[in-house]
């Protein structure tokens, strides 16, 4: 139950920060856990819920939501969650696992170079 907890708390700092809980969420509940890929899945979408709400209230109040921008994203996600959420639902948990870590050595790839352009563009002046 201690690991509830703890992958719970940690989850809800990166989705406060807007980096997205299911980043640690998804692997813990299946590596600490045990949960299957799919489960994990499900559980992360009914967890962002509460703490997207908190989440967006906190960045409303500090005015840092472009509802110009934010409302077509919105509008235009639910359509892709829907069309994910069927592709997922179809796929086997190994193949949905690799694919789910396959993003996330990416995007952890992006921001590693993300970083050295930037601490280049520092170095010679063009910031």
């Amino acid at each position: 139950m201690i690991w509830v907890v703890v992958i719970g708390f940690f989850s809800g700092i990166i989705s406060g920060m807007g980096i997205g809980g299911g980043t640690i969420l998804i692997p813990a509940l299946i590596f600490i856990l045990g949960i299957d890929q799919h489960q994990a899945q499900g559980v992360n979408l009914i967890y962002f819920i509460p703490t997207a709400i908190v989440a967006l209230i906190t960045h409303t109040k500090n005015k840092n939501v472009v509802w110009q921008t934010a409302k077509p994203l919105a509008l235009y996600g639910l359509a892709g969650a829907a069309a994910g959420s069927i592709l997922a639902v179809s796929l086997e948990p190994d193949l949905l696992r690799k694919i789910f870590g396959g993003f996330l050595f990416l995007m952890g790839l992006s921001e590693v170079f993300k970083k050295k352009n930037n601490e280049r563009t520092e170095v010679h002046g063009k910031r």
